[in-house]
């Protein structure tokens, strides 16, 4: 029986050899130390200009959403929105935002206000791909940040919280888009 298992090894052993043989740059191709390997990112780094885009290439592209894309990348969840997901995104339109109290954003993109900054937007993403379509009267949706959203329809115009209302949607290779005209604010932390 060991000279079958010698026998074996040595074969593996060959055959290893011959397979790393084959992939040398003597027969003109790279090595992998020739090769660019990304050392840190995750989906927002891969660079594909032919398929459909993430809901952070559609947002950076915006010229409407240069805020929302700062507050993003500010609250470090660019990765998490590049991701496969499905998402669904309302996102707060540069006028939105202007909309907030003097300050407010300003005194939200300070690092030590990070973690709030992080639960505003979470309080704009659900999971799933929601098409305004499907939305009811009175539905309530439970975003990223744990707390909930209510939907509004009358004469097919969506509102979210009686405050900000759905005026486009984008269909994103990972989810959708709600562009909003207002900022949805979480309700207070309970004590």
């Amino acid at each position: 029986m060991k000279p079958v298992i010698k026998l074996f090894l040595i074969t593996l052993f060959i055959g290893v050899i011959s397979c790393n043989q084959g992939t040398t740059e003597s027969q003109g191709e790279k090595s992998s130390s020739d090769i660019a390997i990304p050392v840190s990112g995750g989906q927002e780094k891969v660079n594909d200009n032919d398929s459909q885009k993430d809901i952070v290439k559609i947002a950076i592209s915006s010229k409407d959403h240069t805020t929302l894309v700062a507050a993003l990348t500010q609250a470090d969840l660019v990765t998490s929105l590049s991701n496969a997901g499905p998402f669904t995104v309302f996102a707060p339109t540069n006028a939105a935002f202007d909309k907030l109290p003097a300050g407010t954003l300003e005194g939200l993109m300070k690092d030590d206000k990070k973690e709030d900054l992080q639960n505003i937007l979470q309080y704009h993403v659900a999971l799933g791909g929601l098409k305004a379509e499907n939305f009811t009267d009175g539905q309530i949706l439970g975003m990223a940040n744990g707390d909930n959203v209510t939907i509004n329809v009358k004469d097919g115009k969506v509102t979210l919280n009686n405050s900000a209302h759905i005026i486009a949607t984008i269909q994103a290779s990972n989810g959708i888009i709600h562009v909003i005209d207002g900022v949805l604010l979480p309700p207070p932390a309970k004590k």
